[in-house]
């Protein structure tokens, strides 16, 4: 049998510190709260930070339109579309722009080249911009690299109709944004054509 004693004696003490009780915050006096009334003393907090602001004066408003933000190099703003140095387009109207937009933005309606009827190319090209995400999953779908998001943000317009570009209004932003073209390349195999791409190989001519 235990005593009451020996159970004392093993219960841990708690000390005045450690308790519950002892955590709580104390709450100010009346007397204090008064006097931070009478002095204004959340104003004087807050004014403390503007003071400091006020005396360290550092500009940091961007004067919009005169001065612009220096963008990244992978900003992702208006798509456009792209041609070679020779001026050709460099869309082969394969749709896999289409059919990669999540959000249904680009429309294709392709045809044959003239006198090539193996070749194609984009005879209609639209994007509705006001539902592009700028995702870049066209450009990156694109097998020939004739998507390219620009740095171009300032489309803000009055209707919503001005945002539906066609194929040459994409052309017109492709070369504004990019004037230095990439050289077209061609298979020289004569009895086969594609996609004006440059590959590693490339088979001999035949005289």
């Amino acid at each position: 049998m235990l005593d009451v004693g020996d159970l004392e004696q093993r219960a841990p003490s708690v000390s005045a510190d450690h308790s519950p009780i002892a955590r709580l915050p104390r709450r100010p006096s009346r007397f204090v709260k008064w006097l931070k009334t009478v002095t204004f003393y959340e104003i004087a907090v807050g004014m403390k930070a503007t003071l400091m602001h006020l005396l360290r004066y550092r500009p940091i408003t961007i004067q919009y339109p005169h001065e612009k933000r220096a963008l990244p190099d992978n900003y992702r703003g208006m798509l456009a579309l792209l041609r070679y140095d020779d001026g050709t387009e460099k869309c082969v109207g394969c749709d896999l722009c289409e059919a990669a937009c999540p959000s249904r933005v680009i429309s294709v309606i392709s045809a044959e080249v003239p006198g090539e009827p193996i070749k194609r190319y984009a005879k209609e090209y639209y994007m509705d911009m006001t539902r592009c995400l700028f995702c870049g999953m066209c450009v990156q779908a694109c097998p020939v690299d004739a998507l390219a998001m620009t740095q171009e943000f300032e489309w803000s317009v009055y209707d919503k109709r001005d945002l539906f570009l066609n194929k040459h209004q994409l052309l017109a932003i492709g070369d504004r944004n990019f004037p230095h073209r990439e050289k077209r390349l061609e298979l020289q195999h004569p009895n086969v054509a594609f996609f004006n791409v440059g590959f590693d190989y490339h088979p001999p001519k035949h005289i």
